[in-house]
């Protein structure tokens, strides 16, 4: 059996931990974000989202064209937030769970990378992958869920009257009125994304012992032998263009 902190090296276990930096980093940044149109802002909108009740960019002057249709950003309930909260917004308690999550994510890749024995680590991995897809796909519902409940909750003395109920999208395009969007992931998303991904290599990986060296050996190797093979290739593509030899029988001439 390896030692403890060679067996840290095997990719199956170095992924696991990667992703749990990842998911940590991801809480300090924003995890989705929105861009805006709007013909009272011509160069456009920005508001990003975090995992934890607070938001960046250009909230504010967002807010105030949300006001126009009804539309308001939810209420945290337990926590008060860098922004004013209306008091028609629906209420979402669940967002100061958002650390929780990648914590506890974060924190299973962590308790995975040291299991002793070749078993608990299978199960380890297989365990962490089932639990990371609910809490993340999970995470996602709700959040569209809440969505749907802010486009569905249009404040009745909106100045903008007759606007129809909508579902902004959490990923896509929309259109209300006269204001157009696009969501999509902020940098914590994709380093969200990125580290689901190394989960989902590390399972792959469970019954592998090879080693984050071994495994850029391997790599390197691959791309020198994919070099070498090019540059061989260049060179019978350059000798078939030189001219044939000739011999002093071609240059005289048959007699």
């Amino acid at each position: 059996m390896r030692p403890a902190f060679d067996r840290l090296t095997e990719l199956r276990r170095a992924l696991p931990v990667t992703a749990a930096v990842l998911f940590v980093a991801a809480l300090a940044v924003p995890v989705w974000k929105i861009a805006f149109e709007a013909p009272q802002y011509p160069e456009g909108l920005l508001v990003e989202l975090y995992a934890y009740p607070r938001l960046g960019g250009d909230y504010a002057e967002v807010q105030a064209l949300n006001h126009y249709v009804g539309f308001y950003y939810p209420d945290p309930v337990f926590v008060d937030p860098n922004y004013a909260v209306h008091p028609d917004a629906i209420a979402a308690p669940e967002w100061i769970l958002g650390p929780v999550v990648f914590l506890a994510v974060a924190a299973a890749g962590a308790f995975v990378a040291v299991a002793p024995t070749e078993r608990k680590l299978r199960y380890g991995l297989l365990g962490q992958l089932i639990g990371a897809t609910v809490a993340f796909v999970g995470t996602f519902a709700i959040v569209q869920y809440r969505l749907y409940q802010a486009g569905h909750a249009l404040g009745e003395d909106a100045p903008v009257v007759g606007v129809a109920e909508f579902t902004p999208p959490l990923l896509g395009a929309y259109e209300i009125a006269n204001i157009s969007g696009v969501a999509w992931f902020g940098p914590g998303g994709y380093m969200t994304g990125l580290g689901f991904l190394l989960l989902v290599a590390a399972y792959l990986l469970r019954d592998s012992r090879i080693t984050v060296g071994e495994a850029a050996e391997r790599l390197r190797e691959r791309l020198a032998d994919r070099r070498e093979g090019d540059g061989s290739e260049g060179e019978r593509d350059r000798s078939s263009d030189e001219p044939a030899p000739t011999t002093d029988d071609s240059r005289a001439g048959v007699n």
